[in-house]
This record gives structure tokens, sequence and C-alpha cells, in this order.
């Protein structure tokens, strides 16, 4: 049964070492240790003959982050838009989001760095990823960028590259520096909006709202169901009247509480119809519908399409 997968760490580097006809040891970086985390990098042109091969990146669901910096014409697909990349890009990519890569032409070049929240996290840094704009679900994982602005990027990269291989006993806390400098940059990228923090009250509602309603996402078997349907549900979990969550999310984001649950159900549902071979009655019940009927109701009401005629 064809599912949305989760690419791990271990599948990473086996796919990785299969591509590249290398030994999976020679691959991991030397001196890292489970403690700190993991990070390493990477060559683009050195990988992308797999993805020719496979003419594009499965539409998974990463088990770690991923900073890119892309010389190439590429397509990036999520879930609700596609990203047409003519030149060079700074791509942002989180476990939370799945997305395909398509490669546009043979002539890619550049590099990419993966790394675990605990690299980050569990080393004092102050920095959780998941906090960032830059990872955000609906944010702006995608920058197109300038050949000056490639430049700058490319010698971080570069840096990184000489770096991991050193013999230095504190590299990968300047490795971790880096990963830092890169994350910033993307940031500084951004819309001014995307960047302001209001540290009140009514944010942090919001912002426990979102990261309570992506959690219940990504579906990846039928038999996982949707815990959390309606206002009332994510209200009773935040330990606050329904009508302050309303009024909260209202003030802050524009939209009801049953608007955005419902744009991030259709969302799901969208990859889900596009993505898998499940039948409409198991996308519908994962998604918490009792019936196939409403699920499609739902869906024709938000889209004008009925999820048969979405899925062909």
């Amino acid at each position: 049964m064809k599912r949305i997968g989760t690419t791990s760490l271990e599948q990473f580097y086996e796919e990785t070492a299969a591509q590249t006809g290398t030994e999976i040891s020679t691959l991991l970086p030397p001196g890292i240790s489970k403690e700190i985390g993991h990070f390493n990098i990477f060559n683009i042109a050195a990988t992308i003959e797999a993805v020719k091969q496979r003419k594009q990146m499965p539409y998974n669901r990463r088990a770690y982050y991923k900073i890119s910096l892309i010389r190439g014409r590429n397509r990036a697909e999520y879930a609700d838009k596609v990203i047409e990349i003519t030149g060079n890009a700074l791509l942002f990519a989180t476990p939370k989001v799945p997305y395909h890569w398509v490669p546009q032409d043979p002539h890619q070049s550049g590099h990419f760095c993966v790394f675990t929240d605990a690299f980050l996290v569990k080393n004092k840094t102050g920095m959780v990823p998941d906090d960032l704009p830059l990872f955000q679900p609906g944010g702006y994982p995608v920058f197109e960028i300038t050949d000056k602005q490639a430049a700058e990027l490319g010698a971080i990269f570069e840096k990184m590259k000489k770096e991991i291989a050193s013999d230095y006993a504190f590299k990968y806390d300047l490795l971790r520096n880096y990963v830092l400098e890169l994350i910033h940059y993307g940031q500084k990228l951004q819309p001014g909006t995307a960047q302001v923090v209001t540290p009140n009250a009514a944010a942090r509602v919001t912002a426990l709202f979102i990261e309570l309603l992506e959690r219940q996402f990504p579906i990846e078997s039928p038999q996982q169901r949707l815990q959390l349907r309606t206002a009332k549900d994510y209200a009773d979990r935040l330990a606050i009247h329904v009508n302050h969550l309303n009024k909260v999310l209202k003030e802050n984001t524009g939209k009801t509480t049953t608007a955005m649950i419902s744009n991030r159900i259709l969302q799901e549902a969208k990859i889900l119809l596009r993505q898998t071979d499940w039948t409409i009655s198991e996308i519908a019940y994962s998604l918490g519908f009792e019936e196939v009927a409403h699920f499609s109701n739902f869906f024709k009401k938000q889209t004008a399409l009925t999820p048969v005629f979405f899925r062909s």
C-alpha cells in the first residue's frame, strides 16, 4: 500500500551510499557522537545522479532538517503550492512538511547540510528549529537568490566542508555556528511580517494552537486517525474557553478556529488523494469523518470538486 513515508537518517545514508557507490562508513562525519545530535554536509553534484534516475525525490517527510544551496533550474512541489526556481536557491526543509524536489535540467551544483534538532537544542544554543518562522508550515521555505548572495552562502558551505574534515576538537561547535549563520541569513530573506514576534498572551495562545494543529499531521497510514477535530477539542486541550480561542485567533490571524482546522484538513486531504492509493473511505476515516458522504461534501464545499474528480 502506497503511503507518505518518513525518511530516517539511516535510510538517507543507505540511499546516498547506493546512489554514490560508496560505503556508508565513508559518508558518516568523523568524530561525531549521538550525544551531540547529528550533522553532515554533501555536494549536490555528487548525489544528483540518482535523483535524475528516479526523476524526482520521493514525496517524503524527513526525520531531519536540511539546508540546501542549489544552482540550477528546479521545481519544489508542496501540497498547496509549486515553486519554480530558475537560478540560485536557498531551501530550508523541516521534518513537518513533505515535498518533492524536481530537477528541471541536468546542470545542478551546490551543497546541502543535514542535521537533527538535537544538534542545536542539546548544545545550549537556545535555538529550537520548530520555533523559527523558516521551519513553520505555511512559511517561505524556498528563496531564489542572486549570484552575489549565492557566493556568500557558498563560502559558508565551503567553511563547513573544510571544518568537518578537520581534526579540531571543537569543530562541531564551529559547525553549529555556521548552521545558525545560514538560518539567520534565511530569516533575513523572509518578508518582514514573518519575523515579527509579539510576546503577549494572545500570541502565545495562537502559537500553541498552531503547534497543536500541526502536531496532528502528517497522516501516515489509514489506521492513524485525527484526534482533534473541532474548535472545542483544541480549546479543551489548551485549557481555555472555546470563545476565547476563537476571539484570539480571529484577532491574530483573521481566521476562525474552525476555518484554520478545515484548511489544514483540506491540505492533508489533497496530499492523501494525490500521493497515496488509499480508498476515499480510508482517507475520510483517517481525517475524522464518520461517513464518506460527509468527507465528500466537505471537500466539494472547499474546492468545488469531488475527491474522486480531484484525484483523477
